[in-house]
This record gives structure tokens, C-alpha cells and sequence, in this order.
């Protein structure tokens, strides 16, 4: 009797601790070792590569230049070519021990080749003079012998990011990190998480990864342009367990991801968190079968954000396979969502001077008050629908999804309170969403919560809805913004949705 009242009582508690968590998830901090200073980027006319790096910007420029070269010599039409290097180190740690050292290289020359309104692809991981000529060749002679589609061909030439828009955006930032000095990271980071309580009782295991790449890319339209960029991460998955018959065992995760590794949480924080999360969900029951409103933790609320983006990008409409075709002007969203997109965030995730094909970028509002002002167009969707293209091609920008409503002072106990009873997410599972319809059914866990406080975690349950129904039915967007990716938002309230539990 008194196990089942430790239960109970460390399940609450654990519970509780999951909302200060929640409030103060770990941040950027400052730089420490064995971090690298930020390295400044090198002139495009120097013939030294960047750090890390086997080949330099010019090589790249002249192996693009004679792809172009040869394929106007073959008869095409209009020809593009990128050339693009990336290498990185990735290490895992489980228990304490070093499991897995991965070094990674590669590097690519991929060529377009346009005849008239055919088109053909080819790439090679060679860069030497007789390579090129057959890639070219390869992607030439695949034009000749496909079907003619008249909205194929580069961007217009009116579109092309002209090469003095070109931003430096501060995305590139090498590690200059051994793989030691990286196990020993994704340890400590391990370790922190073991050392939270003495309910964590296992864990997946850590990890540390540094990346960067480079490219550069031009094609006959008049478009030349490239630019090198970093990305480094470190994350743990904690296991917690109870005592007892059933034995239970929760898990959760959590990570740090920054373009400059000076800019990462500390491991033991990350450690720290992601433990917090896995002690919070001891305890867990199911519910019964129910409607209430259901409040997205702000990790989650990014993929609502998510599916939104999909439901209005060029593929999806042209194909006629969204459930917001021919959404532009119209509200889709309450009057107090607005979403901006913003290309030119320093160092962001999404961030960007020019689009895939070379097209101009800009800041611009995809929803003003609830109304869409804009979809995600490449130029081949904009021709298909008749439109412009949006500088898209490569999916969407930085975005950032707000509400007029929100108070500084709306962080997730402030949510807590709007939600006042219902379900609270931190976790959802499987891929249960249909874009042509806009049927949405995810396994889910998270929190019951009571007249505005948590009353006990939740597992096992199923949540459900229509993404056009879940996004006119948001009630508030939470203070508690966070960047998952390239879309930033807080805690999302949804006013109504089924949960099926037992």
C-alpha cells in the first residue's frame, strides 16, 4: 500500500516539475570548450578551401562553369549545374560507453540539361574533365528522350536573386571537434540525465554530431551563387522506471541543435531536461474515451505549423491533393493568427538568400489575420497554377506563427489555465494525417489537467480531428515560443478534439 501511494505521490510530482521545465527548457550558452571560435567566411577569390573542407568556392565555380560550358556544346537549350560538399563527425554513447564513430564525406556535381521543354537529370560524385562531359551527356541525352512538359524550364529571368542581394546570413560555423572530445560531450550529457534521479534507471543512449557543407550553383539564366553552412546538435534518451509488478518504464528525449556550436545548450542541461521528462510521465494511466480541448505542447504546435505549409505548397495544390485548395484570401486561421516568413533570420535554420533555383527571397506575411496572403510556390508550381513563383523551391522559409492575443505573460502555466480541463501533448506517435483531406489521428501521450493544473500523466490514448477544423479552432498560441527547425511557435490551444483512451 505504501508503494502504491510512492506511486501516486512521484508521479504528481514528477508531473509537476515537467511545467518549470517546460518554462526554462535548456538555452544557448556561452562558448566553451572544445568549441571553435566562429570562422569569418573566406573570399570567393581565394584558392585555399574553407576549414574542413577538400575543395574551395573558385574549384567549384570552374567544375559548374564547364558542365554549363559543355552542355551549351551539345545543343541544350538552357542547362543548370551545382556542385556541393558536406562532412561531418557523429558519435553515440550508451551507458557510458562509446558505441558508434561515423566520419562522413561527400560530395556531388548534379547537372540539368533543357531542351526546350524537356528536361533530364544527372549527377556524378567524379570531378574529373571526362566525368563532367558524361554527366552532361548522361542528363542531355535523358531530355532528348522525355516527354516535352510546357511549364519545364529555369526560373524567369526577372526572378534570379542578382548576385549583390546575396546576404552573408552568419550560417557557417565549423566545430573543430575530435571524436573523443565528442563522446566525451554526448557523456557528459548521459551522465546528467543518469544522475537526476535514481528512478532513471537506463538510457538509449547520447549523441554528438557536427556538420557542414558548401556549394555552389549556376545556371544559364543569369543566376551564380553559393554559400557554405553548419549545422551541430547533441541529444539523450533517458529511460525511467518504477519498482514494483508492473514495472514500468517511461522514455523521452531532448536535444540541442544550433548552427554554431558555441551556441548550444550545455550537455548537462540537455541531460537534466530530458531526464525531468521521463520522471514526469511515471505514473501514467489511460482515460476514457472523451472530447475536450487539447493543448500542443510548443514542440508539437510546429507540426501543425507544419501541416498547414504542406496543405499550401505548390505540389500539393496543383495536384489538386490538398484540403486548402484554392485557400488564398480566405480565412483559414482565427483573426488573431499571423504568420511571417522571414529568409534573412541570422544564423536560422531556414535562413537563405536565395531559393534552390536561384530566385529572389524576401520577408513577407503568409497569414495576416487569419486570412492566407501567399502560398509556397517553386517556379515549375507557379507556372502549373498560373501564378509567380514565391521563392520556394526547397520548401519554406524561417517561419514564425503568432496571435494577437497573446500577453508576455502567457507562458505553459498561464496555457495551463486557458486549457482549464482537458488534455495536455507532449508527445505524439505514427504518421496519421491525411493532407487530401485533412484527417488527423496520432497515438499521443502528455497530461490530463484539471480546472487549469495537471492531475495525472496520460498514455495509450489517440487523438483526432480535421486539420482545417484544428486550425480555425485555435483558441491561443502560448509566450513559450520555441524554434523546432525552421518554424517557430509556442504552445497551440485547440478548442475541441476527440481522445479515444480505454
Amino acid at each position: 500500500m505504501g508503494g502504491g501511494k510512492e506511486r501516486g505521490g512521484a508521479a504528481r510530482t514528477t508531473a509537476a516539475s515537467i511545467i518549470a521545465a517546460a518554462m526554462n527548457k535548456p538555452t544557448k550558452r556561452a562558448a566553451r570548450a572544445p568549441s571553435a571560435p566562429a570562422a569569418a567566411q573566406a573570399p570567393a577569390t581565394s584558392p585555399a578551401p574553407e576549414r574542413g573542407f577538400s575543395y574551395s568556392r573558385p574549384f567549384f565555380e570552374d567544375l559548374v562553369d564547364r558542365a554549363l560550358a559543355h552542355a551549351k556544346k551539345l545543343g541544350a537549350t538552357d542547362a543548370g549545374a551545382e556542385a556541393s560538399e558536406g562532412c561531418g563527425l557523429s558519435v553515440s554513447v550508451r551507458k557510458g560507453e562509446l558505441e558508434n564513430v561515423e566520419r562522413n564525406r561527400d560530395k556531388s556535381l548534379g547537372v540539368t540539361v533543357y531542351i526546350g521543354h524537356r528536361r533530364g537529370n544527372a549527377s556524378t560524385s567524379d570531378f574529373s574533365d571526362k566525368a563532367i562531359e558524361q554527366t552532361v551527356q548522361a542528363a542531355y541525352d535523358i531530355a532528348r528522350f522525355t516527354a516535352e512538359d510546357p511549364m519545364a524550364g529555369l526560373p524567369d529571368a526577372d526572378d534570379i536573386a542578382p548576385p549583390d542581394t546575396h546576404r552573408d546570413l552568419d550560417l557557417f560555423h565549423p566545430w573543430a571537434i575530435d571524436s573523443e572530445q565528442a563522446a566525451r560531450l554526448a557523456m557528459e550529457c548521459e551522465a546528467a540525465a543518469l544522475k537526476t534521479s535514481r528512478r532513471i534507471t537506463n538510457s538509449e543512449g547520447a549523441g554528438v554530431s557536427a556538420q557542414q557543407s558548401h556549394f555552389f550553383s549556376a545556371h544559364t539564366r543569369g543566376f551564380r551563387g553559393g554559400y557554405a553552412s553548419s549545422r551541430h546538435s547533441f541529444s539523450v534518451s533517458p529511460i525511467a522506471s518504477l519498482p514494483g509488478r508492473n514495472a514500468e518504464m517511461q522514455r523521452d528525449a531532448w536535444y540541442s541543435s544550433e548552427r554554431d556550436a558555441a551556441e548550444l545548450a550545455s550537455p548537462e542541461a540537455v541531460g537534466r531536461y530530458a531526464a525531468q521528462r521521463a520522471l514526469s510521465r511515471l505514473g501514467s494511466r489511460k482515460i476514457a474515451t472523451t472530447q475536450c480541448p487539447v493543448l500542443f505542447e510548443s514542440t508539437l504546435a510546429a507540426g501543425l505549423l507544419g501541416g498547414f505549409v504542406q496543405a499550401v505548397s505548390g505540389g500539393s495544390l496543383y495536384r489538386k491533393s490538398s484540403f486548402l485548395l484554392d485557400s488564398l484570401g480566405k480565412m483559414v486561421f482565427p483573426k488573431h493568427i499571423n504568420i511571417l516568413e522571414d529568409p534573412f533570420v541570422l544564423r536560422g535554420k531556414g535562413s537563405s538568400p536565395f531559393d534552390e533555383e536561384g530566385v529572389r527571397v524576401a520577408p513577407r506575411k503568409v497569414v495576416q489575420g487569419g486570412r492566407v496572403q501567399g502560398y509556397f510556390l517553386s517556379s515549375y508550381s507557379a507556372r502549373k497554377l498560373g501564378m509567380k513563383t514565391t521563392g520556394n523551391a526547397g520548401g519554406s522559409h524561417n517561419l514564425t506563427l503568432t496571435s494577437r492575443l497573446t500577453q508576455s505573460s502567457d507562458n505553459l502555466d498561464a496555457m495551463l489555465q486557458k486549457l482549464g480541463t482537458g488534455l495536455f501533448v507532449v508527445e505524439l506517435m505514427g504518421q496519421g494525417v491525411n493532407y487530401v483531406t485533412g484527417d488527423y489521428s496520432r497515438g499521443a501521450s502528455g497530461f490530463w489537467v484539471e480546472n487549469g493544473k495537471i492531475a495525472f500523466p496520460v498514455h495509450e490514448i489517440t487523438i483526432a480531428g480535421n486539420l482545417k477544423d484544428m486550425l480555425k479552432g485555435i483558441e491561443a498560441v502560448g509566450a513559450d515560443a520555441y524554434s523546432y527547425g525552421a518554424k517557430t511557435v509556442g504552445s497551440i490551444l485547440v478548442n475541441r478534439m476527440k481522445v479515444a483512451g480505454s
